[in-house]
Order: C-alpha cells, then sequence, then structure tokens
C-alpha cells in the first residue's frame, strides 16, 4: 500500500500548478466573473492561524467558483506601509524598507505552501512608488473639489507612536496599534471631507443588508450617528447677537433652564472678554483639553464655568444662564446647547450640582412628575406640559410643530446632524506614502504636478531610533520648487495614514499594471469584489474608508460603482487555551507536557491551564502554521480550519482535532490507493446504474445527496464545516459498502468509480493536493482543480426507500432501510423480526403498534 507522503505530494502540486499558471486569469466578457478577496495582511514577519483561517476559507471559495465556471479573481498583495512595519523595523534596527520586502518574501513562501489558488502576477505591496503614485493624485484630485483640506485642530496624539491618530483608531482612549494612553494636541493637520458623503453612506447600507452581517451594519450606522433636531436662536443682550444652539427634543424647548457652550466657542470667548473672565476661561479649556478622552467617554463629571451672561429663551423670553461646560464639544452640532434637566440626564447632574432650576415640560400618561421629588430626568416619551399653546401634544407630534413654529418666526430651523467626522489622514512618521503637497511663500498651499508624481518616499533617510520621522529634517526631500512659480518653496513632510492605501486597493487588483490608476474595461467587469472576507474588527476603520474611497472614485469619474464589496464574510478569531506556570510564567504548548507540566528548564511544576483566548505572543497561547504543515501537511491544516467551526464563529484550536483530520485524509488516500488499480480503466455511464441491488443503490443515493449539500454549503451558505461533516459521512458509507459486497463485481466497480471521483471533486476546493494526487491515481491526466464540479442526480435523490426507526415503549432498539412502498403491515412484521426488537418481544403481550408514515414503529408491550 502506498504511503500518505503529504510533503512530497503538495510540493508536486504547487510546483505544477505555478508551472503550468492554472490560476492566472484575464478579463474575459464572455464568462460570467467571481472575484473573491481576503483583506490583505501587514507584512508583519510570519503569518498566524488568523490569517490561514481567513484565507483558506476564501480559497475554498474562489475554488468552488472556478469548478462552477465562474473566471475567478483570487488576488493577494501586501499592505506595507504604516505604523505596524515601521515600529517592528525600529525595534529589529534595520530600515522599514528592507525589514518590509524581506517579510514580504517569507510570508509569500508560508502562503504558497498552503496551497491558494492566488493569481500572483497581480501581487503588489502598497509601498511601491508604482503604486501610491495613483493614490497622490486622487488626493490632488479630492483637493481640487474640495474633498480634501487643511487645518488646525485638536487630534488625538500617540506620544509612543509619535504621530496623529483618527477618532476611529482610539479604542477605550488607547491608540489601537501599540496599547498606549492617548493624549491632545493642536496642530495643522489634512483631512478628508467623510462627511460630506454621510448621507450616502447612511443610506446605501440599506444594500447591503442580507449580504453584509448585520452587526458590521449597525457598528456603521452608529458610527455615522444621524440625529434629526433643530437650530434654535437664543438671543445674548450682552453681544447683541444669537447664540444658535442644537437640540434633538425641541418638545422640550420650554424646560430649557440654561445655555451650555463648548469652553472654545468663539461666543465662550467673546463673552469672557466682556465679564473679565479671560484668565478663567482660559485656564478651564486647559483643564478640559487634558481630560477630553474622559469626556469624551462620559466617564469625566460635569464642571461648567458660569460666564456670568444670560440668553433669551426664543419660546417663552425667559432670561436663563449661560456657562461653558466641559461636556459640549465644538465638533458636535453648533458647540452650544440649551439644557433641559427634567429630560436629560446629563443636564439633570450639571442642574443638582450648580443649584439650577428644573421644569417638567413632558409628562408620561400615568405619572404626574414633580421637580422637587426627581431623582433622574425622565427621558421618555409623553405629553407636552407647561409648553404655551403646544400644551397637551404628543412630544413626538410636538417635536414637529415647534420646529415650524421656530422656522414661521424667523427663530430657528430643522437641522440634520452626524456623529462622523472628517476623516484626519495625516501622520507624523516616516514609512507612508507622501502626501503630494507644497508649501509656497508666494502661492500658499499648491499641489505637486500630475506629471510629477510620484512623490517618492526617500529609502536613504536616517530612522531616528524613537520613531520621529527624519523628513523634516531631509533637506534632499523637503526643498523643492513651487509648480505654480518655480521659486523655492517646501514639501509636506507629513506622510498618509495607511488606511488610504487599503481603501482602494482592491479596484487596483484588477489592472495591477496599467500605466494609469485603472483600466475601465477591467474594472467594469471585475467589480464589485463579489466576496470579501475579513475580520470584524475592521467593520468601522477598514469598511467605512473604504466605502467612502469608493463613492469618491465614482464621483471623480474612475468607474460606475457605489458599493466595493457586494458581500461580506466577517470570519471569527482563532483561540487556544492559555497555559501559565507560578514559576516561568506563560509557556508555549511545546512547553507543556501531556500531563499538563513545565518542561521549561526542567521544572515540572503543575500548569496552570486558562481559558481559550485569541492567540497572541504575548500569552504564548500560538500555533505556528509552518509547524502544522511539517507535521501534518497543508490538506491537513486545511481540512481543519474548514471543519472545526463556522466561519463566522471563533474557532477553539483542538490539536486531537487537527490529528484527527490527519487521520481522516490518510484514510481517503488509503480507500483509493488500495482500489485505484483495479478501478484505472473502468468506466461507467448513467445507464449502468438502472438495475443495482439494494446496497448499491443506498451508497449512490448518499453520493448525490453530499454533492447537493457540500454544492449548497460551500457556494451559497458558506457552511464549509457541515460540509466537511458530509464528506466524511460519505466516506464512512463507501467503507461500510465496502465490507458488503465484492469488488470484482463489475457493477461495484462502476459505482465506486463514480463514488470515488465524486468524492474527490467535492473534497478538492478543501484539500486540493491529495485531490490532485489521488485523481491522477484514478486515470485522470488533467487536473481536478479544473473540472467541473459534479452534478447531482435528482433521479437518485428521489424517496425510493427510507430509515424506519424501531422503539419498543418509546425507546429506540432498531432502524432499518425500506422501500418507500411497504404497507404498514409489511413493516410491522419486518419490525418484528429484527434480532433485536425480538429479543424486547419475547414473550411480552403487544398492547398496540403506533406507526408514523415513513418515520417509525413503536411497539407498546
Amino acid at each position: 500500500m502506498k504511503k500518505y507522503d503529504f510533503s512530497s505530494i503538495e510540493k508536486k502540486w504547487q510546483k505544477e500548478w505555478e508551472e503550468k499558471g492554472i490560476f492566472n486569469v484575464e478579463t474575459d466578457p464572455t464568462k460570467p466573473k467571481y472575484y473573491v478577496l481576503e483583506m490583505f495582511p501587514y507584512p508583519s514577519g510570519r503569518i498566524h492561524m488568523g490569517h490561514v483561517r481567513n484565507y483558506t476559507l476564501g480559497d475554498i471559495l474562489a475554488r468552488i467558483k472556478r469548478m462552477k465556471g465562474y473566471n475567478v479573481l483570487h488576488p493577494m498583495g501586501w499592505d506595507a506601509f504604516g505604523l505596524p512595519a515601521e515600529n517592528a523595523a525600529l525595534r529589529h534596527g534595520i530600515h522599514p524598507a528592507k525589514w518590509t520586502y524581506s517579510n514580504i518574501d517569507y510570508m509569500r513562501s508560508q502562503l504558497k505552501k498552503l496551497g491558494f489558488s492566488y493569481d500572483w502576477r497581480r501581487e503588489f505591496a502598497t509601498c511601491d512608488p508604482e503604486y501610491y503614485k495613483h493614490e497622490q493624485k486622487f488626493f490632488i484630485e479630492m483637493f481640487e473639489k474640495g474633498l480634501a483640506y487643511r487645518k488646525k485642530t485638536i487630534v488625538n496624539w500617540c506620544p509612543s507612536c509619535h504621530t496623529v491618530l483618527a477618532n476611529e483608531q482610539v479604542e477605550n482612549g488607547k491608540c489601537w496599534r501599540c496599547g498606549t494612553e492617548v493624549t491632545f494636541k493642536e496642530m495643522y493637520g489634512w483631512f478628508l471631507k467623510i462627511t460630506a458623503y454621510a448621507e450616502e453612506l447612511l443610506a446605501d447600507l440599506e444594500k447591503l443588508k442580507g449580504h453584509w452581517p448585520d452587526k458590521v451594519i449597525i457598528m456603521q450606522k452608529n458610527w455615522i450617528g444621524k440625529s434629526e433636531g433643530a437650530e434654535v436662536k437664543f438671543h445674548l443682550p450682552d453681544l447683541g447677537e444669537d447664540l444658535v444652539v442644537y437640540t434633538t427634543r425641541p418638545d422640550t424647548l420650554f424646560g430649557a433652564t440654561f445655555v451650555c457652550m463648548s469652553p472654545e466657542h468663539p461666543v465662550a470667548k467673546k463673552l469672557a472678554e466682556k465679564k473679565g473672565l479671560l484668565n478663567e476661561l482660559e485656564e478651564f479649556v486647559n483643564k478640559v483639553r487634558k481630560e477630553r478622552r474622559a469626556i469624551e467617554e462620559g466617564i469625566a463629571e460635569k464642571e461648567g464655568l458660569f460666564l456670568e451672561s444670560y440668553a433669551i429663551n426664543p419660546v417663552n423670553g425667559e432670561k436663563i444662564p449661560v456657562f461653558a461646560a466641559n461636556f459640549v464639544l465644538m465638533e458636535y452640532g453648533t458647540g452650544a446647547i440649551m439644557c433641559v434637566p427634567a429630560h436629560d440626564q446629563r443636564d439633570f447632574e450639571f442642574a443638582k450640582k450648580y443649584g439650577l432650576p428644573i421644569r417638567v415640560v413632558i409628562t408620561p400618561k400615568d405619572k404626574e412628575l414633580k421637580p422637587e421629588e426627581m431623582e433622574s430626568a425622565y427621558e421618555g416619551p409623553g405629553v407636552m406640559i407647561n409648553s404655551g399653546e403646544f400644551t397637551g401634544l404628543p412630544n413626538e407630534e410636538g417635536k414637529k410643530k415647534v420646529v415650524e413654529f421656530l422656522e414661521s418666526k424667523g427663530l430657528g430651523k430643522k437641522r440634520i446632524t452626524y456623529r462622523l467626522r472628517d476623516w484626519g489622514v495625516s501622520r507624523q512618521r516616516y514609512w507612508g506614502c507622501p502626501i503630494p503637497m507644497i508649501y509656497c511663500e508666494n502661492c500658499g498651499i499648491v499641489p505637486e504636478k500630475i506629471e510629477n508624481l510620484p512623490v517618492v518616499l526617500p529609502l536613504d533617510a536616517e530612522i531616528d531610533s524613537a520613531g520621529r520621522s527624519p523628513l523634516p529634517k531631509l533637506e534632499s526631500f523637503v526643498n523643492t520648487k513651487c509648480p505654480k512659480c518655480g521659486r523655492p518653496a517646501k514639501r509636506e513632510t507629513d506622510t498618509f495614514d495607511t488606511f488610504m492605501e487599503s481603501s482602494w486597493y482592491f479596484a487596483r487588483f484588477a489592472c495591477p499594471d496599467y500605466p494609469e490608476p485603472f483600466n475601465r474595461k477591467d474594472i467594469d467587469y471585475w467589480l464589485p469584489v463579489d466576496q470579501y472576507i475579513g475580520g470584524v474588527e475592521h467593520a468601522i476603520l477598514h469598511l467605512l474608508y473604504a466605502r467612502f474611497f469608493t463613492k469618491v472614485l465614482r464621483d471623480l469619474g474612475y468607474f460606475n460603482l457605489d458599493e466595493p464589496f457586494a458581500n461580506l464574510l466577517t470570519q471569527g478569531m482563532v483561540l487556544k487555551e492559555t497555559y501559565r506556570c507560578p514559576k516561568h510564567g506563560w509557556l508555549y504548548p511545546e512547553e507543556v507536557s501531556e500531563d499538563k507540566r513545565c518542561l521549561k528548564d526542567g521544572c515540572g511544576e503543575k500548569v496552570i491551564v486558562g481559558k481559550f483566548e485569541k492567540m497572541s505572543k504575548s500569552k504564548c497561547n500560538v500555533v505556528d502554521p509552518d509547524d502544522m504543515i511539517n507535521k501534518y501537511g497543508a490538506d491537513t491544516v486545511r481540512l481543519f480550519v474548514a471543519f472545526a467551526a463556522p466561519p463566522e464563529k471563533d474557532l477553539e484550536w483542538s490539536d486531537h482535532g487537527i490529528a484527527g483530520a490527519f487521520r481522516f485524509l490518510k484514510r481517503v488516500f488509503n480507500l483509493v490507493t488500495e482500489y485505484s488499480d483495479v478501478l484505472k480503466n473502468v468506466s461507467y455511464d448513467k445507464e449502468d446504474f438502472k438495475e443495482l441491488p439494494q446496497s448499491l443503490k443506498s451508497l449512490r443515493k448518499k453520493l448525490h445527496q453530499t454533492i447537493k449539500k457540500v454544492e449548497e454549503d460551500l457556494e451559497k451558505r458558506l457552511h464549509f464545516n457541515t460540509a466537511v461533516s458530509a464528506i466524511m459521512e460519505l466516506v464512512n458509507k463507501i467503507e461500510d459498502t465496502l465490507k458488503e459486497v465484492s469488488v470484482e463485481d463489475i457493477l461495484v466497480q462502476k459505482v465506486l468509480k463514480e463514488c470515488f471521483e465524486k468524492l474527490l471533486l467535492i473534497l478538492s476546493p478543501i484539500t486540493p493536493h491529495i485531490s490532485e494526487e489521488l485523481w491522477r491515481e484514478l486515470g485522470h491526466e488533467n487536473f481536478i482543480s479544473l473540472e467541473k464540479f459534479p452534478k447531482y442526480d435528482e433521479e437518485v435523490l428521489k424517496e425510493e426507500t427510507f430509515v424506519l426507526i424501531i422503539q419498543v415503549n418509546g425507546k429506540y432498539r432498531d432502524q432499518i432501510e425500506v422501500p418507500i412502498s411497504s404497507t404498514k403491515e409489511e413493516l410491522v412484521e419486518l419490525a418484528k423480526e429484527r434480532p433485536k426488537v425480538r429479543k424486547r418481544l419475547e414473550g411480552r403481550q403487544i398492547k398496540n403498534v403506533i406507526f408514523v408514515p415513513k418515520k417509525l414503529i413503536n411497539f407498546v408491550v
């Protein structure tokens, strides 16, 4: 019997695929297309099991779609710029470019070992000037359209990474990359006007329902944060001008008892100047800036500075005090709000602290609210009271009526606001795409000429070990000439946020060698991406930015596309239990014995086995894909990650599980090679199977049921785990049938040949190497990867038989496959004669027979 030498088999077929270029693809409008893409990796050094899972799921889908006749685009590239690569390079004391390209070479070899069906001719790294020159062009065009601009603002600053972070890159007050506490800094930076697309980004989420996970749609919807309300004018007698506030609750306007504005609001400064409070305001502003993170997260105590001034409530003429308050953000609404403590909890707490009046203007139907008895604000629905002509209206109706009143009197207007803020794309780091802007004393801010692109990142820059960008001090880079007037000028030294590169890479894969950004013929054929696969952690950052970029590029005339990704699968994480030694701390799996003792330095201490957690180097609960490939083979790794959990759920790594997957593939290999010599020259057609004994009929039925299930699970439902389970059941059935029949029988050989061929065809998207090898063992000379996926036979699936369950007193005792045409009487007699049932019935009177057609017989004794 042949040995399952997975190592030589896998190397052999990977070499064959590459030499023959069987996964290379071209634009072909005569064929239906399918574009499957997994989120491309940072070249961090080595792929991890999360990568393996992500790319295996994508490859399975790409392979079955190819077998179903689609022209499949399945590319791979490298998200090579940004902090991850730069920080890693600094730690290792080498240039980021050398570090990045060295990692790309190694990680590419790892991916090739897994047999992924990529068209490697389309590979690119985003740090290549031939890639980012197009990005610079897009930015210049955005600048000319007013979608890119520079302004001074308070930004999120990571002191460890020495760079600005977008709001989306701050997680629980910390840098999303390094975990350092984020501070605030005032500085100039470049922004993209994503807010100009807020409504379309929100509205088009409706198109994605049913195609994207609900949780991702909800996360994006909440991040965009649309709110409908009104702008209301509160007159300020001390200044002789109006303060415009924004509110989402115009129905509570009669309950406003004070007004608050951001300490940085221009009106706050005017009032402070008028009242001699400038020093107090400046101190308050500095305090608020220091506490801004806690304020934004809602954990800071509410504080205010009374500006010794009053505003006039436009609906009742009441004079109410004006405060600068730490909880009002200049970026939200108008930077000023009216405060209704009876109906807003934040306002309630502020009013209690500063002894401000509380007036109820919305009352629930079943309860009277008394301000002096209220322990918290009432924020629910109700009827308007103490609200002049609007008293008695349901508050939802009142919202509209009050806004209409304000508009009719010129005292306010309806307004929609969004939580979404413009995307800050400036980064003060070296390893990124240079921003193609120039500062000229004569002409101001001027974009580089398109014909001069790319503005190349200089690779001869001396890297600062602390992580600060060397570009501002690199005269050969900074000093240039103004594209407009030709006078000496200075280049922008900030680089782009790395999310710029990943916001449009999917489109470049359609035409990676085209001299212009895109070839319209290729773009129109391949886009949108039919199936995108990646982690849910990118729900807001990458996916929102990519949607925005797509709409911008559409409006710039590059393509006619509203959404980049037609379908989205967010795969779960790969988890592994942790091991910790009381003496040595976290341990790698190989440092733990089978009886869970520490092997490090001959320690022998009992190891504490922790819960399953995301694989991470810090807790040593990692499994090296290379080790698994060397021990079990790529096909086993692919089979395990497909089988161990549904794609969208977290996968708990199991050493027993991957060993079991390996045993299964050995069984398949041994099964096919044991009979391949006999079956090699056997042929069959449908006519051969008209008259078969029941055992072979049953096997063929199982075969075609499995084909149907695997096709639906892999291609339509993306239930890879249940597809593998069905294939395993089929192998069991083949082995069981072989115990009942003789392989010398030509009919048995024909059925077996059909079973083996179709088993390999449905297995090949998941485990392609072993499938190619065994396909040749059966006498074929072509690639199984290029074969058509088998069609199931509807005739075979027709229910000619069913499995009858036999019970005695409601307990399962046996089962038997019987013809569907059998009568109740025939089945009762058949059931009585089954040895296990006969034993239970001997010497006992049958009181009743419960018969459920096509399901079961239950003897009551």
